[in-house]
């Protein structure tokens, strides 16, 4: 039996102190967010500095979910996740599985064009002539539009496809199946762990909508929660939030940003365990071809 020597010992709890300290500082940030939006008003108002409240009140969520404005960007929010995810994981998957046939004839170029927008972004004002030469500004569809898949997806697809023995298409072939159909019924069931990982990447991208949503859509009451969250910390009145039902008091600003920051992320939050099992085998999957 191999015992550590003084050193290993030394070096694995300096690595244990660290990472706890690494640990701390990332978790503390949200933990204060989220004491912060549940702590009584009057308590907070009282106090400069709340680390465990004595007592706990859902004013803030109350009045925030009151809010049509904000309601409405939880909304929009997740039509371009929803809509989004699926339109992505659609359009990237089918383009990957196509560039992993042999016999796709003219692959290797369009493989080259893939990687060619990888390494050359157009930038922001070729996507803004894009999309307002298709009459799209202020559509989520540009939102949607300008993210529907990425280069980099698309190659760790590939090679995901490429790890897929080609006589299970073969077969299918041969019992009457066409690509598509092969596609759909062989590939795709396979492929659930890689679908589920990049799936997760998509729908964080699509919540987190920002900045293609300030430059495309003008109408307020089309922007996403981020973009609403962003007016809020600026907007110390609360006035971005619109009309909100005058029975409810108004809690202080400062709990009721932290209260909007706790709901922004809460949705990801809430979904990552359900994919966990399957994200870290498709982040790695296709790396490795046997």
């Amino acid at each position: 039996m191999n015992t550590a020597t003084r050193g290993e010992k030394v070096f694995n709890v300096v690595n244990i102190l660290i990472l706890s300290l690494v640990g701390i500082v990332t978790f503390f940030p949200i933990y204060y967010v989220f004491i912060v939006s549940f702590t009584e008003p009057a308590e907070y108002l009282s106090k400069s500095f709340v680390l465990f409240p004595e007592n706990w009140s859902l004013d803030s969520y109350k009045y925030l979910l009151s809010a049509d404005t904000f309601m409405n960007a939880i909304g929009v929010s997740a039509f371009l996740t929803i809509v989004g995810t699926i339109l992505s994981l659609l359009i990237s998957s089918s383009f990957a599985y196509s560039l992993s046939r042999k016999k796709f004839k003219g692959r290797k170029i369009i493989l080259m064009l893939v990687l060619f927008t990888i390494l050359f972004n157009p930038g922001i004002i070729p996507n803004y002539l894009l999309i307002k030469e298709l009459n799209l500004l202020n559509s989520l569809w540009a939102v949607i539009l300008v993210s529907l898949t990425s280069g980099w997806f698309v190659i760790l697809m590939k090679g995901f496809y490429d790890s897929i023995p080609e006589s299970l298409v073969e077969a299918a072939t041969i019992d009457g199946c066409n690509d598509i159909t092969a596609w759909i019924k062989i590939i795709l069931p396979l492929s659930l762990p890689s679908i589920a990982a990049f799936g997760l990447f998509y729908a964080v991208g699509y919540w987190n909508q920002y900045f293609n949503a300030l430059l495309f859509l003008n109408d307020a009451s089309k922007w996403p929660i981020q973009v609403l969250l962003q007016n809020m910390l600026i907007d110390s009145s609360g006035s971005s939030l619109g009309d909100v039902d005058p029975l409810i008091k108004p809690p202080p600003s400062q709990t009721l940003k932290m209260a909007a920051v706790i709901i922004a992320i809460a949705p990801i939050l809430l979904v990552y365990p359900f994919l966990q099992k399957h994200f870290a085998k498709g982040v790695m999957i296709g790396s490795i071809k046997e």
